[in-house]
């Protein structure tokens, strides 16, 4: 009797395994609780951690490369305590430029993830709404 109901979990399995991977991926909605160490709740459900996390570029800092060409502000500077007006320093901005973007998650960002199918890694994509 024990072969015949192995036999049959087996196949159970078997069925809801290849179920599964008909589903390429699974989608997830998160929430940092966490901004060091990175710690992310998923769907109030699991709470993944650094080492389950794999982070797109959308939700990191980075450096980039930009090319520019504008002018600084053409205002005056008034220096505390006087009536007296000063000139901005003003010249052009032109050229191939290197900016660092801040676009780490912080505690409280909601966050959209994808799990690794049959895996336990999750890619956080991106933040829901964006960040101000």
């Amino acid at each position: 009797m024990a072969d015949a109901n192995d036999f049959v979990h087996a196949v159970k399995r078997a069925a809801l395994d290849a179920q599964e991977s008909t589903k390429p991926v699974n989608v997830y909605f998160g929430e940092v609780v966490s901004k060091s160490p990175l710690k992310i709740n998923v769907e109030q459900k699991m709470i993944l951690g650094e080492n389950q996390l794999v982070l797109a570029r959308n939700v990191t800092d980075y450096m980039t490369t930009v090319t520019v060409q504008w002018e600084t502000d053409k205002g005056v500077l008034m220096p505390e305590g006087t009536t007296d007006a000063e000139p901005l320093h003003n010249h052009g901005v032109v050229g191939v430029k290197n900016f660092r973007m801040h676009n780490g998650l912080e505690t409280g960002d909601q966050v959209i993830l994808i799990r690794q199918q049959e895996g336990q890694k999750f890619i956080v994509l991106d933040r829901i709404g964006g960040k101000e």
